[in-house]
C-alpha cells in the first residue's frame, strides 16, 4: 500500500522480508525489473528526528555517500502512513557477502576511501547532515551526555573506574592538522555494515548517521574491537600489525595522512563512544516502545529476541574489565606501529 501510494510499486515482482539484524531498521528485499531495490523501513531514529525527519536525513545520507561509489543509490521515499508510521527509504539492493576479516580490510579502507574524498559542500549547503563548527568538541559532549548512563548500566566497580578515567585522559581539542578537518564519514563503519560483491568491491549499506566530522572516527569505527567482533558474520580479532596496515592503506588510497595523535585521539573518542552507547543500551532497552513512533527508541519490543540477546552479549563483554583491558592493550601496540610508519608525520614535540 505504501509503494503504491507513493507511485513505486511499478514492476515490483515479489517482496522477501529480510532477517533482523539490526537495531535501527527492518528490510524487505524488492524483487523488480531492471534491478532490485531493498526498503529499510525505521524502528526508530538513533538521530533522534521525527519521521519526517529522520527520513529526509537517511535520504541525504545515501544521495552524497553513493557518490563515492561505495554505497547504494537511493531511489525514493515511502512517507510516514498508518502502515508504515516512520515510513521508508528505497536504495539499491546490493548483492554480496559479509565482510570477511582481516582480508577484506584494504577493500573497507578502499570503500571509506572514496566517502572521505567526496568534496566537501560549503557550510551553509550541508544541511541536513550534521556539520558542527568544531567536530572534536562535538563527539566530547556526545560521548559525555551517553556517560550519564554509566550510573545506570550496573557496572562492575573497576569497569566503571577505569572507563572514567579513560574519559578524563580525552585531550579538549586536537591539533589543527589534514586529519582535523571536516569530512563527509559515515559514523557507522563497523565491519557488519559492509557487503563485498562478486567484483570484490566494499559497499557500506547502512548510511543512517552520515555527518561532516573527522575521518578517523571512520577509521576507528572499522577496526576497534569493539566493532570487529560486534557482528557474527564479520566477526574477527585483529591483530595491531593488522590495524596498521589498515590505516596505512587507507592513507595511500586518500593522500591523507593526519597526525598520529589526531588518528588515535579519534580511535579513543570513538571507543569510548561505543562503550557509553553500550552503558544507554544496557539502561534503556528493558523499557516499552513508544506507542507513538518519535525520535529514538531502543525498546527490546522492536527487535527479535535473538537479536536482542545478541546484543546483550556483547554489551556485557565489551563493559567488563577484560574487554576494557584487551582494548587499552591494543591501542599501546597500536600507537608502537603507527609512530614507527614512515607515511605519517613525526611526533610534535
Amino acid at each position: 500500500m505504501a509503494l503504491a501510494r507513493a507511485g513505486h510499486d511499478t514492476g515490483i515482482e515479489a517482496m522477501h522480508p529480510m532477517a533482523d539484524t539490526g537495531l535501527a531498521h527492518h528490510h524487505v528485499w524488492l524483487e523488480r525489473a531492471p534491478l532490485d531495490w531493498v526498503a529499510r523501513l525505521p524502528k526508530q531514529s538513533q538521530m533522534r528526528l521525527d519521521p519526517t525527519e529522520n527520513l529526509a536525513y537517511q535520504a541525504a545520507c545515501f544521495s552524497r555517500a553513493s557518490q563515492g561509489g561505495h554505497a547504494p543509490s537511493l531511489h525514493g521515499l515511502l512517507p510516514p502512513s498508518p502502515e508504515l508510521p516512520r515510513g521508508g527509504l528505497l536504495v539499491s539492493a546490493i548483492r554480496g557477502r559479509p565482510a570477511r576479516l582481516p582480508e577484506d580490510l584494504p577493500r573497507i579502507a578502499e570503500a571509506l576511501a572514496g566517502l572521505h574524498m567526496l568534496d566537501v559542500p560549503d557550510a551553509a549547503e550541508r544541511a541536513p547532515l550534521q556539520s558542527p563548527a568544531d567536530p572534536w568538541t562535538a563527539m566530547l559532549d556526545e560521548v559525555g551526555e551517553q556517560a550519564r548512563f554509566l550510573d545506570q548500566a550496573g557496572l562492575e566497580a573497576d569497569a566503571h573506574h577505569r572507563i572514567e578515567a579513560e574519559l578524563a585522559g580525552l585531550p579538549r581539542q586536537l591539533p589543527a592538522g589534514p586529519g582535523a578537518a571536516p569530512r563527509l564519514i559515515s559514523f557507522d563503519a563497523h565491519p557488519g555494515n559492509f557487503l563485498v560483491t562478486q567484483a570484490g568491491r566494499a559497499v557500506l549499506v547502512d548510511l543512517e548517521k552520515c555527518r561532516y566530522g573527522l575521518v578517523g572516527f571512520d577509521l576507528a569505527h572499522a577496526s576497534l574491537y569493539t566493532s570487529t567482533t560486534w557482528d557474527l558474520q564479520s566477526r574477527a580479532e585483529l591483530t595491531p600489525a593488522e590495524v596498521a596496515a589498515f590505516y596505512r592503506h587507507w592513507i595511500d588510497a586518500t593522500g591523507i595522512a593526519g597526525s598520529v595523535e589526531t588518528l588515535l585521539a579519534c580511535r579513543d573518542a570513538m571507543w569510548l563512544w561505543s562503550l557509553t552507547w553500550c552503558a544507554k543500551w544496557r539502561a534503556s532497552h528493558r523499557r516499552a516502545r513508544d506507542a507513538r513512533d518519535r525520535g529514538e527508541d531502543w525498546s527490546a519490543e522492536l527487535s527479535d529476541d535473538a537479536l536482542v540477546a545478541h546484543v546483550r552479549d556483547r554489551v556485557d563483554h565489551y563493559l567488563s574489565v577484560a574487554s576494557i583491558e584487551h582494548v587499552r592493550h591494543e591501542r599501546r601496540e597500536l600507537e608502537r606501529l603507527l609512530r614507527a610508519d614512515a607515511s605519517l608525520p613525526p611526533a610534535r614535540p
